[in-house]
């Protein structure tokens, strides 16, 4: 291995020298964790390979190939982890109850919640997709904690490169894999978002179903240099949690997912365990701020393993405002509720 490259099995070893007394089952792990997000990124790449073998129709191959990557997946989660002795019990967005270990395997003293493969539509279209995970202490509540009680939190993205994207409270550094050594090398230490920014991440297409705060938001944000915020805003969306996530830790931004008015959506479409937690861990602790609009991400209380709620993180100051505008009594008369009121493709910019 060439010198100065740190993997991250030293990497996890070198961390658990900082804590004296540490038994070495949370490096153990987390390097457990990583073979089995390499053994799915191996999976992910084949995914066209595996729809020509399947014999299907054109047109159709794509989507069944995605439900198999996504049960796939999460096969290989549980089948690396669970046999290492150091988890109880294992969440996942694919399992409707609790996977317990097997009584005949040694019990340890974590939990896993993880999302096997988060934003897997996007594989018929050969865009990025993840996997999401996070670490609990095995407690009396279960996965049931609040999310400041997370031991560790990350994502492995699945694109050009694959990168995996670590926090265990004390900052965040990224990864990416060699494929000529077979293993995650230390490329992104000590990852930050910026306070401010002039970019932000949300589906269009649900405008007529935002609250009104979110609409006055983006409004906000499209009238660019000549509106209230004084300058021009880049809108971008990926429909890939995990993608959105690293463009904003490497370049700034603001994700924004918030509550949906329609009743069968509920009050989020984010799952909180193994995708709002984990995300908000490590976006806070890259100095960012992952909030539902009403309360920090971290201290919602769950009551549920699938709950889902909604998530706006990112750039410290702009999810602020987007709480402020929540707090605030609603937005005067003249204030123009249509996304595409002053600027769109068909409508020319106000002057």
């Amino acid at each position: 291995m060439p010198e100065g490259l740190k993997t991250l099995t030293r990497y996890t070893i070198e961390e658990e020298h900082r804590h004296p007394g540490s038994s070495g089952e949370f490096s153990a792990l987390v390097n457990v964790v990583a073979t089995a997000t390499k053994l799915i990124a191996n999976q992910v790449t084949r995914g066209a390979i595996l729809a020509s073998r399947g014999g299907a129709e054109p047109g159709e191959s794509a989507p069944t190939v995605h439900r198999e990557l996504d049960a796939l997946s999460n096969d290989i989660m549980v089948t690396e982890t669970q046999w290492t002795g150091h988890l109880s019990a294992l969440l996942s967005e694919q399992m409707r109850e609790v996977h317990q270990v097997p009584q005949e395997r040694r019990h340890g003293k974590y939990l896993l919640a993880f999302d096997p493969l988060d934003g897997s539509s996007n594989i018929d279209v050969n865009l990025p997709v993840g996997t999401i995970f996070s670490v609990l202490r095995a407690e009396d509540d279960g996965f049931c904690q609040p999310g400041a009680r997370q031991v560790c939190a990350g994502f492995t993205l699945y694109g050009p490169a694959t990168m995996l994207v670590l926090t265990t409270g004390s900052g965040v550094d990224g990864f990416t894999l060699d494929r000529e050594i077979g293993a995650f090398v230390l490329t992104h230490p000590r990852m930050r978002i910026p306070d401010d920014t002039s970019g932000f991440a949300i589906n269009a297409a649900n405008e007529r179903f935002w609250e009104r705060p979110v609409r006055r938001y983006v409004h906000e944000c499209l009238d660019g240099v000549d509106g209230p915020r004084g300058r021009d805003f880049n809108m971008r969306w990926v429909a890939s949690l995990v993608a959105d996530t690293f463009h904003i830790l490497t370049r700034g931004g603001v994700y924004l997912y918030p509550r949906d008015t329609r009743p069968a959506a509920g009050p989020g479409r984010v799952s909180l365990l193994y995708g709002a937690n984990p995300i908000a861990f490590i976006v806070e602790q890259a100095g960012g701020a992952a909030s539902t609009g009403s309360e920090r991400v971290l201290e919602v209380a769950p009551d549920d393993p699938h709950q889902r709620v909604p998530l706006i993180f990112g750039s410290r100051n702009e999810v602020e405002r987007i709480e402020r505008y929540h707090r605030e009594p609603e937005a005067g008369p003249n204030f123009d509720t249509s996304l595409f009121g002053t600027r769109s493709l068909f409508r020319p910019a106000r002057r």
